[in-house]
């Protein structure tokens, strides 16, 4: 008699759907409650809202639109992409590349220091939840001092243990990245809950076209043409008064 096969494997064997328990596990790195301080970051934002610069939903999803796809998708996207390829391989010295490389495209001093403090809260707090050798092996390296430990390359990592595809990783990353700014400018505006809801309604499917192009993308094309936001980040440490880190 045919055997029914089981359904988990035919998930694992299609290469663009997570498994339930992939999706699960990446629902729950990006639950706002994830303690690696995410709600402590606006990359810009903060000091475009003292400037008067974002004050409708429409401004702050031009904001948004525009730190997406001149900034994340240039940037950490592609670097996820490839830190996940080279943790598939095991590749270390590419990894380490790929960690500098981080590093040296962030202008802005506080957005650097948000790459860190993110990456290394994020590992600090995944690391119980696996047993996953080569992620053991790369924290190690981050508390040798080894390394500073960027976001961007420790989730690439741990998205390639997980069992989640490198589509799914990248564009959950670019979701929540999106949503934290939401969140953010709700509080700091402040907007109400409505607003916010339809702000991040109306990105989604931005977010879906990021998510395409960055599969495109190669570190060829790593670049930074958020310039204003940039310039904005360099600002920010200067406020008067700050709700945000960055």
């Amino acid at each position: 008699m045919k055997q029914r096969k089981d359904d988990s494997n035919n998930h694992s064997n299609t290469a663009d759907t997570p498994t339930d328990l992939a999706l699960l596990r990446l629902m729950q790195i990006h639950d706002s409650a994830f303690p690696i301080g995410s709600f402590t970051q606006t990359y810009g934002m903060e000091t475009y809202i003292q400037e008067d610069i974002i004050r409708t939903k429409e401004n702050l999803i031009a904001y948004c639109t525009s730190f997406l796809f001149h900034n994340l998708v240039r940037g950490d996207a592609i670097l996820i992409q490839e830190a996940y390829a080279a943790a598939q391989e095991q590749d270390i010295e590419r990894l380490l590349y790929l960690e500098q490389l981080c590093g040296a495209m962030k202008l802005a001093k506080e957005s650097r220091e948000a790459s860190v403090k993110l990456g290394r809260q994020f590992i600090k707090t995944v690391s119980p939840l696996g047993a996953d050798g080569f992620l053991a092996e790369w924290k190690a390296r981050i508390d040798s001092q080894e390394i500073k430990g960027h976001y961007a390359i420790l989730y690439g990592i741990y998205s390639a243990t997980t069992g989640v595809s490198v589509r799914h990783a990248v564009m959950t990353y670019l979701f929540a990245s999106l949503n934290g700014l939401v969140q953010n400018a709700v509080r700091a505006v402040p907007f109400g809950q409505t607003t916010g809801v339809e702000a991040t309604y109306e990105l989604i499917e931005q977010v879906t076209e990021a998510a395409d192009l960055v599969s495109t993308l190669t570190e060829k094309d790593i670049s930074n043409n958020a310039l204003g936001i940039e310039l904005a980040s360099m600002k920010h440490e200067y406020l008067f008064s700050r709700l945000f880190i960055s």
